[in-house]
């Protein structure tokens, strides 16, 4: 099987160094510092055995080049939403028409309305794919939705480190089985990553987002840690009122959760004083995922006819941050 990771960030780079250490051979699309260093020192894998913290080197095919990677048989696309744009441009000669691909991003993807039935199989949300261009690049029915459940970081480039957690849902944006699933999930096991065939990846999908929509925003204006954010009453219900209108275009759309924010706020706090991928793109000057994570739910309960003050007033509030901080676009 040809493996192509495009992303050799965070996630992406623990993917593809997993990958090639249990043997696989594995290709990357990559760029800069990124590309120098996995040429020079191949890709650098720190997790821990027990109490030891190990350093691992996996070999891989990195280039700056789709055209010399050429057609793959899976493509795991692992780049931040704010990255997606370009990548559509370029990714053209990795997908042949038997490509799979694995798309393993945050908030809510391209393909996202194709598994939500007939009513809403051709909708495309500006917010995540203003012209369209994901959807030519990357066509739903190559898809394979993937919900990551993990916790790493790329300390420099080349390196990186696996924090916590290996769990990853997989699934057809149309729900049910298939060959090419059942591959994709015996390959990333084979990596050691623990991994879930999901029969409705879509509601997966809409779960996390649910979960994180509000945290993610809230740590970049506030520079605050997860436990900070939910031990302030006043924070909190603003949270859970932002959940309760997402609830309910979740029900509009066939996607019922059936937690209460208090509830999914307990699963948070497990997590303790974490930090959230938004708050850590605010630090490094990094152009942060407002649409993916908020402003495609706004544009979806503007579908599903259901008000959204308080998601507006997160995403409004974010926006204009990210636009005095040069982290999000002026128009």
């Amino acid at each position: 099987m040809k493996i192509c990771i495009v992303g050799l960030g965070a996630v992406g780079g623990l993917v593809a160094a997993r990958l090639a250490l249990a043997g696989h051979p594995v290709n990357a699309l990559a760029r800069g510092a990124t590309l120098e260093a996995v040429r020079r020192d191949g890709l650098v894998l720190l997790d821990r055995d027990g109490e030891r913290e190990r350093r691992r080197v996996a070999t891989i095919q990195a280039s700056d080049s789709p055209q010399a990677l050429g057609p793959q048989d899976l493509l795991i696309v692992a780049v931040k939403t704010t990255a997606l744009a370009s990548i559509a441009t370029t990714i053209g000669p990795l997908i042949g028409p038997s490509t799979t691909i694995l798309s393993a991003m945050n908030g809510v993807p391209w393909w996202f309305f194709h598994g939500l039935g007939e009513r809403w199989r051709d909708t495309r949300l500006v917010a995540c794919d203003a012209d369209g261009a994901l959807t030519r690049a990357m066509p739903a029915r190559q898809v394979l939705g993937c919900v990551v459940h993990l916790s790493s970081a790329m300390p420099e480039p080349g390196v990186v480190a696996h924090k916590a957690g290996a769990r990853l849902i997989v699934g057809e944006p149309g729900g049910g089985d298939s060959a090419r699933l059942s591959e994709a999930a015996a390959l990333l096991r084979s990596g050691g990553f623990d991994v879930e065939a999901s029969p409705h990846i879509a509601l997966d999908v809409w779960l996390k987002l649910w979960g994180n929509m509000t945290v993610n925003p809230i740590s970049a204006l506030t520079g605050a840690t997860g436990d900070r954010i939910l031990d302030d009453e006043l924070v909190r219900e603003f949270m859970s009122a932002a959940m309760r209108e997402a609830a309910a275009i979740g029900e509009a759309l066939g996607l019922p959760i059936a937690m209460s924010p208090d509830e999914r706020h307990a699963v948070t706090r497990k997590l303790g004083a974490f930090r959230t991928s938004m708050q850590n793109d605010v630090e490094a000057h990094r152009p942060i995922e407002l649409d993916a994570l908020v402003g495609t739910v706004r544009e979806m309960g503007g579908l599903a006819g259901v008000p959204t003050p308080t998601i507006d007033a997160l995403f409004g509030l974010t926006r204009l941050f990210g636009r005095v901080h040069g982290l999000y676009p002026q128009t």
